[in-house]
């Protein structure tokens, strides 16, 4: 275990990340925008990351027909670090980074895992090594099989000193999170999803080595259960899901990868139920929409994502947040979960119905009761889960006329209740 690795993320990360509204495209204005937004109304609550997502190096983001340009020029430096493009990032990372740690939020960047196949094919040399080139590094046999910009690192002392250099260049933008794709699953070895172990390792040293203490995010998922032990050591978060969009589908089967991994959720380590597709979100994909969640899903979500403790990464352009999902966002009682929650499990589970049990750090206990069905239903736990004494019972949603008892509720479809005693 590095010692700084917990530290980082003692309880679940919470902020925004720019792919679900912006893809590969964000700029400097829309993430300075969306900080602002953040610490004029949500930092009370607990939110504090602005994570720039995929593809910050390429001066051409957003003009081809998909998210990505396959083999675009990226900008780099001299020893084939990747360097955010000044068209879209003028002031670069550095200057943002210090313009949102003056909000009093921090700063989060995504990178692939890997060398710029870019620097390879040019045989740059690599930071702080006399004769070593990219290309000796590289390993053209680990590719990403839905991103074309890189090659996996080789796991050789000089691999180790290009991980190193690019932390150590993050460290002095002041970086305080870092997002890594293509290393949880890799989509491209089907046979050996988790085949870059040894990056996870090599970052892991990295980050120690800076001196900066980074959170670590591993996506993407889903991650692999048996594997869960290893990303433990490493990572603060991994993801446990493919990408997670607006589909109640997926919504509805993020309940069996809780029940997976709820036994995972300790402190600097969190299974990550990944972003929250609210709001306004898809600009940036050409299908701007507001989120295809109900409602009650929505509330659905934010009850499920809390009391797994799940990380909080809010998807949608904040500056057009309406009214609703403003509240969504800034429930302290729920919200209270993320930091203060424990021993969180599934009750039980069917296609219709599901219930989730929690307890926080004052010794309250919650139960969360879910309608997973298309029809209104009345939803009861199986056996007496409450063990207080206490007398009150309040729902955390404001719907306490949906209560027949602490324990058994009528719910619309794809609703739910959070009770706490």
């Amino acid at each position: 275990m590095y010692s700084n690795k917990n530290a980082a993320a003692l309880t679940p990360p919470m902020g925004w990340n720019s792919w679900d509204c912006y893809a590969a495209n964000v700029t400097e204005e829309q993430l300075l925008g969306n900080a602002r937004y953040m610490a004029e109304n949500l930092k009370g609550y607990g939110w504090e990351y602005i994570v720039c997502d995929i593809q910050w190096s390429d001066p051409a983001a957003g003009t081809g027909e998909g998210e990505y340009i396959p083999f675009t020029r990226l900008t780099m430096d001299a020893y084939g670090r990747l360097l955010p493009a000044k068209e879209r990032f003028p002031s670069g990372f550095r200057a943002i980074a210090d313009e949102i740690h003056s909000m009093g939020l921090k700063f989060g960047i995504h990178i692939m895992r890997g060398i710029p196949r870019q620097a390879a094919h040019e045989r740059l040399p690599v930071y702080g090594l006399k004769g070593v080139t990219c290309d000796k590094i590289a390993d053209p046999f680990s590719i990403c099989r839905w991103n074309s910009d890189m090659y996996g690192v080789r796991n050789t002392p000089e691999g180790q000193a290009y991980y190193d250099s690019l932390f150590e260049l993050y460290a002095s933008w002041d970086v305080d999170y870092v997002k890594v794709d293509d290393i949880c699953n890799l989509k491209a070895a089907p046979d050996a999803p988790y085949s870059a172990r040894h990056e996870v390792e090599m970052i892991a040293k990295a980050i120690e080595k800076c001196g900066k203490q980074m959170v670590l995010s591993l996506s993407p998922g889903p991650a692999l259960i048996e594997e869960a032990w290893h990303m433990s050591e490493y990572a603060n978060m991994w993801r446990i899901t493919d990408d997670f969009w607006d589909r109640w589908d997926l919504l509805k089967d993020m309940f069996r990868r809780c029940e997976l991994w709820q036994e995972h959720v300790k402190p600097g380590c969190w299974p990550d139920c990944d972003m929250l597709p609210l709001g306004r979100i898809g600009i940036g994909f050409r299908n701007p929409r507001i989120t295809r969640f109900t409602k009650e899903e929505q509330i659905t979500l934010m009850t499920l994502w809390c009391m797994f403790r799940s990380p909080l990464m809010m998807g949608g352009e904040m500056r057009d947040i309406d009214a609703f999902t403003l509240k969504l966002l800034t429930n302290r009682d729920v919200l209270f979960l993320i930091r203060h929650g424990r021993d969180a499990r599934q009750l039980f589970r069917n296609e219709e119905e599901a219930a989730w049990y929690c307890k926080d750090d004052e010794g309250r206990e919650y139960l969360a009761l879910f309608n997973l069905s298309d029809d209104e239903r009345t939803v009861s736990a199986p056996v007496k889960v409450f063990k207080s004494t206490a007398k009150e019972a309040k729902e955390l949603w404001g719907s306490q006329e949906r209560l027949l008892s602490p324990e058994s509720a009528d719910l619309p479809a794809h609703g739910c209740v959070i009770v706490r005693m």
